[in-house]
């Protein structure tokens, strides 16, 4: 979507931020909105961040070899289950520098299949969600119809 739909009087840097909650009373994506988002999914990112390096230095703390072979097995599946948290973690961290470059280009806040808004209260759930509720919901009926054939 093009810059021009940002909307806005360049009022963000007045705002606090700790109790400013977006409105649907207010322009759709102006400056004051994207900068709420901007620092929600910045602040995610960052907390993302640093669980994974609390599990690698867990991870390095507990190489040491365990006597038990029960202990062992026990050890290595919690390993693997947090290994596969922080990849998906890693795609999540993905999908929100995706979301602060569209904030950069003003396409953040429309859909990419219609262009219309998609709107406060799915983004405030989903901050990352780059489709309308509607188009969403056509996205998974389509592919349960695929995954049904």
């Amino acid at each position: 979507m093009p810059k021009a739909r940002r909307n806005g009087s360049g009022a963000a840097a007045s705002v606090d931020f700790a109790k400013y909650r977006p409105s649907e009373d207010e322009p759709y994506m102006s400056e004051r909105q994207l900068e709420y988002f901007r620092r929600k999914l910045f602040d995610w990112k960052s907390e993302i961040l640093r669980e994974s390096q609390g599990t690698l230095d867990q991870l390095q703390e507990d190489s040491f070899h365990l006597p038990d072979i029960t202990d062992r097995a026990s050890s290595e599946t919690e390993k693997a289950l947090e290994l596969r948290t922080r990849d998906r973690q890693r795609k999540l961290i993905a999908k929100i520098d995706a979301a602060l470059r569209r904030i950069e280009t003003g396409d953040y806040g429309y859909c990419e299949e219609t262009g219309e808004p998609i709107g406060i209260r799915r983004l405030e759930a989903r901050p990352i969600a780059t489709l309308s509720l509607e188009a969403q919901e056509r996205h998974e009926r389509a592919e349960k119809v695929h995954r049904d054939e």
